[in-house]
Protein backbone atom coordinates (compact mmCIF):
# COMPACT_ATOMS: atom_id res chain seq x y z
CA UNK A 1 0.00 0.00 0.00
CA UNK A 2 1.73 3.69 -0.78
CA UNK A 3 2.17 6.17 1.57
CA UNK A 4 -0.20 8.12 -0.26
CA UNK A 5 0.85 11.36 -1.03
CA UNK A 6 -2.08 12.35 -2.64
CA UNK A 7 -4.60 11.22 -0.90
CA UNK A 8 -5.09 7.42 -1.47
CA UNK A 9 -5.80 7.09 2.13
CA UNK A 10 -9.42 7.97 2.82
CA UNK A 11 -10.00 9.69 5.84
CA UNK A 12 -13.27 9.73 6.27
CA UNK A 13 -16.47 10.27 8.86
CA UNK A 14 -18.88 7.24 9.83
CA UNK A 15 -21.46 8.50 7.79
CA UNK A 16 -19.84 9.06 4.58
CA UNK A 17 -18.52 5.56 4.04
CA UNK A 18 -20.63 4.27 1.15
CA UNK A 19 -22.34 7.54 0.03
CA UNK A 20 -23.06 8.56 -3.03
CA UNK A 21 -20.95 11.18 -3.21
CA UNK A 22 -18.25 11.69 -5.75
CA UNK A 23 -14.93 11.62 -4.11
CA UNK A 24 -11.88 13.56 -5.52
CA UNK A 25 -8.03 13.53 -5.93
CA UNK A 26 -8.30 10.15 -7.05
CA UNK A 27 -4.83 8.70 -8.11
CA UNK A 28 -4.44 6.43 -10.57
CA UNK A 29 -3.83 3.41 -8.02
CA UNK A 30 -7.48 4.22 -6.25
CA UNK A 31 -9.16 4.20 -9.99
CA UNK A 32 -7.79 0.74 -10.34
CA UNK A 33 -8.90 -0.44 -7.52
CA UNK A 34 -12.41 1.12 -8.02
CA UNK A 35 -12.67 0.22 -11.23
CA UNK A 36 -11.54 -3.87 -10.42
CA UNK A 37 -13.88 -3.98 -7.67
CA UNK A 38 -17.04 -3.06 -9.82
CA UNK A 39 -16.10 -4.62 -12.73
CA UNK A 40 -15.86 -8.38 -11.19
CA UNK A 41 -19.15 -8.06 -9.03
CA UNK A 42 -21.21 -11.10 -10.25
CA UNK A 43 -21.42 -11.84 -13.56
CA UNK A 44 -18.60 -9.37 -14.66
CA UNK A 45 -15.92 -11.47 -17.23
CA UNK A 46 -12.57 -11.51 -16.78
CA UNK A 47 -12.78 -9.44 -20.26
CA UNK A 48 -14.72 -6.58 -18.96
CA UNK A 49 -12.61 -6.63 -15.74
CA UNK A 50 -9.64 -6.12 -17.52
CA UNK A 51 -10.57 -3.70 -20.02
CA UNK A 52 -11.42 -1.91 -16.59
CA UNK A 53 -8.68 -2.14 -14.82
CA UNK A 54 -6.25 -0.86 -18.45
CA UNK A 55 -8.81 2.15 -18.87
CA UNK A 56 -8.62 3.48 -15.57
CA UNK A 57 -5.34 2.81 -15.22
CA UNK A 58 -3.92 5.07 -17.90
CA UNK A 59 -6.65 7.36 -17.93
CA UNK A 60 -5.31 11.07 -17.36
CA UNK A 61 -8.49 12.77 -16.33
CA UNK A 62 -10.54 12.29 -13.56
CA UNK A 63 -13.04 9.79 -12.71
CA UNK A 64 -16.52 9.85 -11.10
CA UNK A 65 -16.17 6.71 -8.40
CA UNK A 66 -20.08 6.69 -7.50
CA UNK A 67 -18.84 6.70 -4.01
CA UNK A 68 -16.78 3.54 -3.63
CA UNK A 69 -13.62 3.98 -1.81
CA UNK A 70 -10.04 2.38 -1.30
CA UNK A 71 -9.47 2.63 2.08
CA UNK A 72 -11.22 4.21 5.01
CA UNK A 73 -9.30 5.32 8.28
CA UNK A 74 -11.73 6.06 11.36
CA UNK A 75 -9.24 7.61 13.87
CA UNK A 76 -12.26 8.71 16.04
CA UNK A 77 -11.02 11.76 17.46
CA UNK A 78 -7.22 10.34 18.33
CA UNK A 79 -5.82 11.55 14.62
CA UNK A 80 -7.03 15.02 15.81
CA UNK A 81 -5.67 14.91 19.28
CA UNK A 82 -2.35 13.51 17.92
CA UNK A 83 -2.32 16.24 15.27
CA UNK A 84 -1.97 13.53 12.64
CA UNK A 85 -4.00 13.14 9.04
CA UNK A 86 -6.59 16.19 9.98
CA UNK A 87 -9.04 16.35 7.37
CA UNK A 88 -7.49 18.79 4.32
CA UNK A 89 -3.75 17.91 5.68
CA UNK A 90 -2.05 15.14 3.69
CA UNK A 91 -2.38 11.42 4.41
CA UNK A 92 -1.09 10.46 7.24
CA UNK A 93 0.59 7.20 5.34
CA UNK A 94 2.16 10.04 3.33
CA UNK A 95 4.64 9.83 6.77
CA UNK A 96 5.71 6.56 6.34
CA UNK A 97 9.23 5.49 7.35
CA UNK A 98 10.81 2.16 8.40
CA UNK A 99 11.16 2.20 11.91
CA UNK A 100 14.54 0.16 11.85
CA UNK A 101 15.41 2.64 8.35
CA UNK A 102 17.67 5.26 7.95
CA UNK A 103 17.01 8.13 5.86
CA UNK A 104 15.92 7.82 2.51
CA UNK A 105 18.60 7.94 0.12
CA UNK A 106 16.20 9.33 -2.88
CA UNK A 107 17.98 12.19 -3.65
CA UNK A 108 21.64 10.66 -3.47
CA UNK A 109 24.15 11.71 -6.21
CA UNK A 110 24.17 8.67 -8.38
CA UNK A 111 27.63 9.97 -9.42
CA UNK A 112 29.16 9.70 -6.06
CA UNK A 113 31.92 7.14 -4.48
CA UNK A 114 29.94 6.89 -2.15
CA UNK A 115 26.59 5.58 -4.13
CA UNK A 116 29.09 3.31 -5.44
CA UNK A 117 30.13 2.02 -1.47
CA UNK A 118 26.72 1.25 -1.03
CA UNK A 119 26.85 -3.04 0.09
CA UNK A 120 23.62 -3.46 -1.99
CA UNK A 121 21.86 -2.37 -4.49
CA UNK A 122 18.08 -3.08 -6.23
CA UNK A 123 16.51 -1.78 -9.53
CA UNK A 124 13.18 -2.37 -10.13
CA UNK A 125 12.15 -1.64 -14.47
CA UNK A 126 9.87 -2.60 -17.03
CA UNK A 127 10.59 -4.54 -20.30
CA UNK A 128 10.28 -1.42 -21.83
CA UNK A 129 13.52 -0.19 -19.46
CA UNK A 130 11.05 2.24 -17.72
CA UNK A 131 12.51 2.27 -13.95
CA UNK A 132 10.33 1.50 -11.11
CA UNK A 133 12.20 1.45 -8.32
CA UNK A 134 15.86 2.30 -7.19
CA UNK A 135 17.47 1.59 -3.18
CA UNK A 136 19.77 4.41 -3.26
CA UNK A 137 19.13 7.56 -5.79
CA UNK A 138 16.52 8.35 -7.81
CA UNK A 139 15.12 6.77 -10.77
CA UNK A 140 15.05 9.82 -12.93
CA UNK A 141 18.93 9.93 -12.15
CA UNK A 142 19.65 6.25 -12.89
CA UNK A 143 17.08 5.80 -16.14
CA UNK A 144 20.15 5.75 -18.38
CA UNK A 145 21.52 2.94 -15.78
CA UNK A 146 18.17 0.80 -16.08
CA UNK A 147 18.06 0.98 -19.62
CA UNK A 148 21.46 -0.54 -19.57
CA UNK A 149 20.78 -3.48 -17.62
CA UNK A 150 17.40 -3.85 -19.98
CA UNK A 151 19.35 -3.92 -23.03
CA UNK A 152 21.46 -6.40 -21.48
CA UNK A 153 18.53 -8.98 -20.46
CA UNK A 154 16.81 -8.21 -24.33
CA UNK A 155 20.08 -8.83 -26.02
CA UNK A 156 20.49 -12.08 -24.02
CA UNK A 157 16.82 -13.62 -24.59
CA UNK A 158 17.65 -12.36 -28.47
CA UNK A 159 19.41 -15.61 -28.15
CA UNK A 160 16.88 -17.72 -26.52
CA UNK A 161 18.83 -17.80 -23.37
CA UNK A 162 17.92 -15.86 -20.33
CA UNK A 163 20.63 -14.04 -18.06
CA UNK A 164 20.35 -14.62 -14.38
CA UNK A 165 23.65 -13.78 -13.19
CA UNK A 166 27.06 -11.93 -13.25
CA UNK A 167 30.02 -12.28 -11.31
CA UNK A 168 32.94 -10.14 -10.60
CA UNK A 169 35.94 -9.97 -8.05
CA UNK A 170 33.81 -7.59 -5.87
CA UNK A 171 30.06 -7.52 -6.77
CA UNK A 172 27.70 -10.06 -7.77
CA UNK A 173 24.57 -9.06 -9.94
CA UNK A 174 21.50 -11.36 -9.86
CA UNK A 175 18.45 -10.77 -12.70
CA UNK A 176 14.75 -11.89 -12.24
CA UNK A 177 11.94 -11.39 -14.52
CA UNK A 178 8.45 -11.44 -13.09
CA UNK A 179 6.07 -11.17 -16.06
CA UNK A 180 6.20 -7.24 -17.13
CA UNK A 181 8.98 -6.40 -14.30
CA UNK A 182 12.67 -7.23 -14.46
CA UNK A 183 14.63 -6.96 -10.82
CA UNK A 184 18.60 -6.72 -10.34
CA UNK A 185 20.75 -6.96 -7.17
CA UNK A 186 24.19 -5.57 -7.30
CA UNK A 187 25.67 -6.81 -4.07
CA UNK A 188 29.30 -6.91 -2.64
CA UNK A 189 28.35 -8.79 0.54
CA UNK A 190 28.74 -12.97 0.40
CA UNK A 191 25.38 -13.69 -0.10
CA UNK A 192 24.53 -16.64 -2.51
CA UNK A 193 22.94 -16.01 -5.77
CA UNK A 194 19.77 -17.86 -4.57
CA UNK A 195 19.66 -15.84 -1.20
CA UNK A 196 19.41 -12.55 -3.94
CA UNK A 197 17.29 -13.77 -5.70
CA UNK A 198 14.91 -14.64 -2.56
CA UNK A 199 15.22 -10.87 -1.86
CA UNK A 200 14.23 -9.72 -5.11
CA UNK A 201 11.10 -12.23 -5.24
CA UNK A 202 9.91 -10.33 -2.04
CA UNK A 203 10.43 -7.12 -3.79
CA UNK A 204 8.66 -7.99 -6.34
CA UNK A 205 5.63 -9.57 -4.26
CA UNK A 206 5.63 -6.74 -2.05
CA UNK A 207 4.75 -4.49 -5.23
CA UNK A 208 2.23 -6.96 -6.07
CA UNK A 209 0.62 -6.77 -2.42
CA UNK A 210 -0.12 -3.47 -3.45
CA UNK A 211 -1.33 -4.00 -7.32
CA UNK A 212 -1.99 -7.79 -7.69
CA UNK A 213 -0.40 -9.45 -10.43
CA UNK A 214 -3.24 -9.50 -12.83
CA UNK A 215 -3.42 -5.31 -12.42
CA UNK A 216 0.24 -5.55 -13.44
CA UNK A 217 -0.34 -7.96 -15.96
CA UNK A 218 -3.03 -6.32 -18.02
CA UNK A 219 -1.53 -2.61 -17.48
CA UNK A 220 1.77 -3.89 -19.46
CA UNK A 221 -0.06 -5.73 -22.15
CA UNK A 222 -2.37 -2.39 -22.60
CA UNK A 223 0.79 -0.27 -23.07
CA UNK A 224 4.32 -1.60 -22.83
CA UNK A 225 5.85 2.08 -21.78
CA UNK A 226 3.32 2.71 -19.01
CA UNK A 227 5.13 4.51 -15.89
CA UNK A 228 4.50 1.89 -12.72
CA UNK A 229 5.74 4.82 -10.41
CA UNK A 230 1.75 6.28 -10.95
CA UNK A 231 0.63 3.55 -9.35
CA UNK A 232 3.16 3.40 -6.80
CA UNK A 233 3.80 7.06 -5.61
CA UNK A 234 4.67 7.12 -2.16
CA UNK A 235 5.69 3.77 -1.72
CA UNK A 236 9.21 3.68 -1.74
CA UNK A 237 9.04 3.66 2.04
CA UNK A 238 7.88 0.69 2.32
CA UNK A 239 9.93 -0.98 -0.60
CA UNK A 240 12.77 0.80 1.60
CA UNK A 241 11.50 -0.70 4.45
CA UNK A 242 11.46 -3.87 3.64
CA UNK A 243 15.07 -4.48 2.54
CA UNK A 244 16.42 -3.14 5.54
CA UNK A 245 14.46 -5.59 7.38
CA UNK A 246 15.76 -8.67 4.48
CA UNK A 247 19.08 -7.09 5.87
CA UNK A 248 18.98 -7.18 9.73
CA UNK A 249 16.03 -9.67 10.34
CA UNK A 250 16.71 -13.62 10.21
CA UNK A 251 13.25 -14.74 9.13
CA UNK A 252 13.45 -13.52 5.40
CA UNK A 253 16.76 -15.53 5.34
CA UNK A 254 14.65 -18.66 7.47
CA UNK A 255 11.54 -18.04 5.20
CA UNK A 256 9.97 -19.07 8.94
CA UNK A 257 7.65 -16.51 11.39
CA UNK A 258 9.89 -15.32 14.53
CA UNK A 259 7.06 -16.05 17.73
CA UNK A 260 6.87 -13.85 20.95
CA UNK A 261 7.49 -16.39 23.65
CA UNK A 262 4.83 -16.71 25.31
CA UNK A 263 3.34 -18.91 27.68
CA UNK A 264 0.86 -21.34 26.49
CA UNK A 265 -2.21 -20.82 28.49
CA UNK A 266 -2.04 -16.99 27.74
CA UNK A 267 -0.90 -18.29 23.72
CA UNK A 268 -4.47 -20.39 24.00
CA UNK A 269 -6.29 -18.17 25.94
CA UNK A 270 -5.65 -15.49 23.24
CA UNK A 271 -6.53 -17.92 20.34
CA UNK A 272 -9.76 -18.43 21.91
CA UNK A 273 -10.70 -15.03 21.96
CA UNK A 274 -10.17 -14.54 18.40
CA UNK A 275 -12.05 -17.74 17.46
CA UNK A 276 -14.85 -16.11 19.57
CA UNK A 277 -14.84 -13.01 17.20
CA UNK A 278 -16.25 -13.82 14.04
CA UNK A 279 -18.33 -12.35 11.39
CA UNK A 280 -19.02 -13.93 8.08
CA UNK A 281 -16.22 -13.57 5.26
CA UNK A 282 -13.45 -13.18 8.12
CA UNK A 283 -10.85 -15.60 6.85
CA UNK A 284 -7.55 -14.73 9.23
CA UNK A 285 -7.20 -12.92 12.33
CA UNK A 286 -3.80 -12.17 13.67
CA UNK A 287 -2.44 -10.73 16.91
CA UNK A 288 1.04 -9.35 16.68
CA UNK A 289 2.63 -7.72 19.66
CA UNK A 290 6.89 -5.99 19.69
CA UNK A 291 6.74 -7.56 15.67
CA UNK A 292 6.98 -10.85 16.82
CA UNK A 293 3.54 -13.48 15.90
CA UNK A 294 1.50 -13.59 18.89
CA UNK A 295 -1.08 -16.43 17.49
CA UNK A 296 -3.28 -16.42 14.12
CA UNK A 297 -6.45 -18.24 13.73
CA UNK A 298 -8.51 -19.08 10.42
CA UNK A 299 -11.38 -19.72 8.94
CA UNK A 300 -11.89 -23.92 9.22
CA UNK A 301 -12.02 -23.76 5.14
CA UNK A 302 -9.26 -22.32 4.42
CA UNK A 303 -6.80 -24.82 4.49
CA UNK A 304 -8.69 -26.38 2.05
CA UNK A 305 -7.40 -24.25 -0.38
CA UNK A 306 -4.22 -22.93 0.74
CA UNK A 307 -2.58 -21.35 4.15
CA UNK A 308 -1.17 -18.33 5.40
CA UNK A 309 2.80 -18.02 4.12
CA UNK A 310 5.72 -16.83 6.10
CA UNK A 311 6.17 -14.85 2.92
CA UNK A 312 3.05 -12.63 3.04
CA UNK A 313 3.48 -12.65 7.13
CA UNK A 314 7.11 -10.53 6.59
CA UNK A 315 5.11 -8.23 3.57
CA UNK A 316 2.29 -7.69 6.54
CA UNK A 317 4.51 -7.08 9.04
CA UNK A 318 6.90 -4.37 6.78
CA UNK A 319 3.70 -2.81 5.71
CA UNK A 320 2.46 -2.24 9.41
CA UNK A 321 5.70 -1.43 10.62
CA UNK A 322 6.73 1.10 7.74
CA UNK A 323 3.60 3.75 8.69
CA UNK A 324 2.99 5.98 11.64
CA UNK A 325 -0.94 5.85 10.12
CA UNK A 326 -1.66 2.96 11.38
CA UNK A 327 -1.03 4.16 15.06
CA UNK A 328 -3.68 6.82 14.74
CA UNK A 329 -7.02 4.87 14.44
CA UNK A 330 -8.23 1.84 12.64
CA UNK A 331 -7.56 1.08 9.10
CA UNK A 332 -9.50 -0.81 6.37
CA UNK A 333 -7.36 -1.34 3.66
CA UNK A 334 -6.71 -3.65 0.23
CA UNK A 335 -4.23 -5.87 0.30
CA UNK A 336 -2.89 -8.88 -1.52
CA UNK A 337 -1.49 -11.91 -0.40
CA UNK A 338 0.60 -13.16 -3.17
CA UNK A 339 1.53 -16.86 -1.68
CA UNK A 340 -1.69 -17.37 -0.73
CA UNK A 341 -3.46 -15.76 -4.24
CA UNK A 342 -1.07 -13.04 -6.22
CA UNK A 343 -4.41 -11.57 -8.39
CA UNK A 344 -7.11 -11.37 -5.36
CA UNK A 345 -7.02 -8.87 -2.53
CA UNK A 346 -8.08 -9.48 0.98
CA UNK A 347 -9.73 -6.52 3.18
CA UNK A 348 -6.93 -6.21 5.99
CA UNK A 349 -8.53 -4.11 9.56
CA UNK A 350 -5.25 -2.98 11.48
CA UNK A 351 -6.14 -1.65 14.74
CA UNK A 352 -3.75 -1.68 17.24
CA UNK A 353 -4.96 -2.09 21.28
CA UNK A 354 -2.42 -0.58 23.31
CA UNK A 355 -2.50 2.62 22.48
CA UNK A 356 0.24 4.84 22.71
CA UNK A 357 2.57 2.41 23.35
CA UNK A 358 1.32 0.69 20.01
CA UNK A 359 2.97 -2.88 20.90
CA UNK A 360 0.48 -4.87 20.25
CA UNK A 361 -1.71 -4.59 16.75
CA UNK A 362 -4.56 -6.97 15.65
CA UNK A 363 -4.87 -7.70 11.99
CA UNK A 364 -7.85 -9.09 10.97
CA UNK A 365 -8.64 -10.38 6.91
CA UNK A 366 -11.53 -10.25 5.23
CA UNK A 367 -12.83 -11.33 1.56
CA UNK A 368 -16.01 -9.10 1.69
CA UNK A 369 -14.95 -4.92 0.98
CA UNK A 370 -18.04 -3.59 2.52
CA UNK A 371 -17.52 -5.50 5.99
CA UNK A 372 -15.74 -2.86 8.03
CA UNK A 373 -18.44 -2.53 10.34
CA UNK A 374 -18.61 -6.11 11.21
CA UNK A 375 -15.28 -6.79 11.61
CA UNK A 376 -14.63 -3.64 13.84
CA UNK A 377 -17.15 -5.41 16.07
CA UNK A 378 -14.98 -8.34 16.20
CA UNK A 379 -12.60 -5.95 17.15
CA UNK A 380 -14.50 -4.34 19.48
CA UNK A 381 -15.37 -7.65 21.50
CA UNK A 382 -11.62 -8.80 20.94
CA UNK A 383 -10.83 -5.66 22.74
CA UNK A 384 -13.45 -5.79 25.81
CA UNK A 385 -12.47 -10.08 25.93
CA UNK A 386 -8.57 -8.99 26.23
CA UNK A 387 -9.21 -6.27 29.21
CA UNK A 388 -11.19 -8.75 30.97
CA UNK A 389 -8.46 -11.09 31.18
CA UNK A 390 -5.63 -8.34 31.53
CA UNK A 391 -4.15 -9.56 28.82
CA UNK A 392 -2.10 -6.83 27.59
CA UNK A 393 -0.55 -6.69 30.60
CA UNK A 394 0.57 -9.91 30.73
CA UNK A 395 1.49 -9.55 26.78
CA UNK A 396 3.65 -6.12 28.16
CA UNK A 397 5.51 -8.42 30.27
CA UNK A 398 6.48 -11.14 27.54
CA UNK A 399 10.00 -10.53 26.10
CA UNK A 400 12.50 -12.25 24.03
CA UNK A 401 14.92 -14.99 25.84
CA UNK A 402 18.53 -14.51 26.75
CA UNK A 403 21.19 -17.40 25.84
CA UNK A 404 22.26 -17.29 29.37
CA UNK A 405 18.43 -19.16 30.12
CA UNK A 406 19.51 -22.12 27.83
CA UNK A 407 22.13 -23.15 30.38
CA UNK A 408 24.76 -24.40 27.29
CA UNK A 409 28.15 -23.12 28.24
CA UNK A 410 29.78 -20.76 25.72
CA UNK A 411 27.18 -20.81 23.49
CA UNK A 412 26.45 -17.73 22.12
CA UNK A 413 23.83 -16.92 19.73
CA UNK A 414 21.37 -19.79 17.64
CA UNK A 415 18.66 -20.07 15.13
CA UNK A 416 16.34 -22.96 15.27
CA UNK A 417 13.74 -23.95 12.47
CA UNK A 418 11.73 -27.11 13.30
CA UNK A 419 10.52 -29.18 10.89
CA UNK A 420 9.33 -32.12 12.97
CA UNK A 421 5.83 -31.25 13.12
CA UNK A 422 3.29 -34.12 12.20
CA UNK A 423 0.68 -32.93 9.14
CA UNK A 424 3.20 -30.32 8.74
CA UNK A 425 1.68 -28.68 5.59
CA UNK A 426 -1.03 -27.52 8.16
CA UNK A 427 1.70 -25.69 10.41
CA UNK A 428 3.03 -22.14 9.96
CA UNK A 429 6.52 -22.30 9.36
CA UNK A 430 8.15 -20.92 12.12
CA UNK A 431 12.09 -20.50 14.01
CA UNK A 432 13.30 -19.37 17.57
CA UNK A 433 16.26 -17.22 18.58
CA UNK A 434 17.47 -15.55 21.53
CA UNK A 435 18.39 -12.08 21.68
CA UNK A 436 21.88 -10.85 20.04
CA UNK A 437 24.05 -9.87 23.56
CA UNK A 438 27.65 -8.96 23.88
CA UNK A 439 29.58 -9.21 22.37
CA UNK A 440 27.05 -9.04 19.29
CA UNK A 441 25.17 -5.61 20.65
CA UNK A 442 26.17 -3.37 18.40
CA UNK A 443 24.50 -2.88 14.90
CA UNK A 444 27.67 -3.55 13.09
CA UNK A 445 28.50 -7.09 14.89
CA UNK A 446 25.03 -8.17 14.44
CA UNK A 447 25.25 -7.61 10.70
CA UNK A 448 28.51 -9.65 10.72
CA UNK A 449 26.93 -12.94 12.65
CA UNK A 450 24.09 -12.65 10.07
CA UNK A 451 26.66 -12.56 7.38
CA UNK A 452 28.36 -15.55 8.77
CA UNK A 453 24.78 -16.84 9.37
CA UNK A 454 24.01 -16.34 5.63
CA UNK A 455 27.22 -17.60 4.25
CA UNK A 456 26.69 -20.82 6.46
CA UNK A 457 23.12 -21.09 5.04
CA UNK A 458 24.14 -20.96 1.89
CA UNK A 459 26.29 -23.73 1.75
CA UNK A 460 24.26 -25.78 3.29
CA UNK A 461 21.43 -25.33 0.86
CA UNK A 462 23.43 -24.98 -2.35
CA UNK A 463 22.05 -26.19 -5.49
CA UNK A 464 25.77 -27.83 -6.37
CA UNK A 465 26.45 -29.29 -3.35
CA UNK A 466 24.32 -29.48 -0.52
CA UNK A 467 26.12 -30.16 2.78
CA UNK A 468 24.12 -31.36 6.05
CA UNK A 469 26.97 -30.46 8.86
CA UNK A 470 29.53 -27.80 8.41
CA UNK A 471 31.49 -26.81 11.41
CA UNK A 472 33.29 -23.46 11.04
CA UNK A 473 35.90 -21.32 12.51
CA UNK A 474 36.13 -18.03 12.15
CA UNK A 475 38.46 -14.83 13.17
CA UNK A 476 36.54 -14.45 16.51
CA UNK A 477 34.05 -17.74 17.11
CA UNK A 478 33.16 -20.72 16.19
CA UNK A 479 29.71 -21.71 14.52
CA UNK A 480 27.98 -24.86 13.48
CA UNK A 481 25.24 -25.61 11.25
CA UNK A 482 23.22 -28.91 11.36
CA UNK A 483 20.32 -29.87 8.91
CA UNK A 484 18.25 -32.51 9.34
CA UNK A 485 14.59 -34.08 8.28
CA UNK A 486 13.74 -32.74 11.90
CA UNK A 487 15.32 -29.83 12.09
CA UNK A 488 17.71 -26.79 10.69
CA UNK A 489 20.30 -25.51 13.11
CA UNK A 490 22.57 -22.68 13.29
CA UNK A 491 24.65 -22.20 16.29
CA UNK A 492 27.17 -19.33 17.56
CA UNK A 493 30.29 -20.35 20.07
CA UNK A 494 33.00 -19.07 21.81
CA UNK A 495 36.05 -18.86 19.13
CA UNK A 496 37.93 -22.08 20.51
CA UNK A 497 35.13 -24.80 20.94
CA UNK A 498 35.35 -27.89 19.07
CA UNK A 499 33.54 -29.89 17.25
CA UNK A 500 32.24 -32.88 19.76
CA UNK A 501 32.54 -29.79 21.89
CA UNK A 502 29.82 -27.74 19.79
CA UNK A 503 28.10 -31.04 19.03
CA UNK A 504 27.66 -31.97 22.52
CA UNK A 505 26.25 -28.69 23.57
CA UNK A 506 23.83 -28.89 20.62
CA UNK A 507 22.42 -31.89 22.34
CA UNK A 508 21.45 -30.18 25.57
CA UNK A 509 20.02 -26.95 23.35
CA UNK A 510 17.87 -29.54 21.71
CA UNK A 511 16.77 -30.91 25.19
CA UNK A 512 15.83 -27.66 26.25
CA UNK A 513 14.17 -26.55 22.91
CA UNK A 514 11.68 -29.54 23.86
CA UNK A 515 11.06 -28.55 26.99
CA UNK A 516 10.03 -25.26 26.32
CA UNK A 517 8.96 -25.40 22.49
CA UNK A 518 4.80 -24.65 23.66
CA UNK A 519 6.17 -21.38 25.05
CA UNK A 520 8.14 -21.05 21.59
CA UNK A 521 5.97 -21.79 19.16
CA UNK A 522 2.13 -22.14 17.80
CA UNK A 523 1.18 -25.25 17.13
CA UNK A 524 -1.59 -26.21 14.92
CA UNK A 525 -2.87 -22.24 14.32
CA UNK A 526 -6.59 -22.71 15.75
CA UNK A 527 -9.44 -22.67 13.46
CA UNK A 528 -12.90 -21.64 13.56
CA UNK A 529 -16.35 -21.95 11.16
CA UNK A 530 -17.83 -18.98 10.06
CA UNK A 531 -21.28 -18.40 7.94
CA UNK A 532 -19.85 -17.72 4.56
CA UNK A 533 -21.56 -15.26 1.81
CA UNK A 534 -22.67 -17.57 -1.20
CA UNK A 535 -20.96 -15.08 -3.92
CA UNK A 536 -17.39 -14.56 -1.97
CA UNK A 537 -14.85 -16.94 -2.71
CA UNK A 538 -12.13 -18.00 0.62
CA UNK A 539 -9.40 -17.25 -2.15
CA UNK A 540 -10.08 -13.23 -1.24
CA UNK A 541 -11.82 -11.09 -3.81
CA UNK A 542 -10.66 -11.80 -7.40
CA UNK A 543 -8.68 -9.16 -9.56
Amino acid sequence: MPSDPEGLLVSADPTSIGSSQPQELLTDMQKLHIDEDRSLCAGASETDSGKASEDSALADNGHDDSGEFVVTMLARGKMEEQGIGMKGDSSPLSETGSPLGPPSHRNEDVTAESWRQHRKHVFVLSEAGKPIYSRYGSEEALSSTMGVMMALVSFVQSGDNIIRSVYSDEHTVVFMQQGPLVLVSVSSSRQSEQQLRNELLYVYNQIVSMLTQASITRIFEHKKNYDLRRLLAGSEKILDGLLNLVDSDPSFLLSAVHCLPLASSLRDSLSQILQKAITPNLVFSILIAKNQLLTIVQEKMVIDDARLEPADLHLLLNLIGASSAFQAGEIWTPICLPSFNPDCYFYAYISYLDPPECTVCLVLLSTDKEAFYSVAECKRKIEEAMQTQNALNSIAKAHSYSVSQVGVSDLRHFMYKPFDVPDNHRQLTQFTSPEMEAPYSSEEEQMRLLDLYRDMHGRIHSTSRPLKLIYHVAERETLLAWVTSKFELYTCFSPLVTKTCGINAITKLLRWIKKEEDRLFIRYPPKYSTTPNPSRSSKGDAH
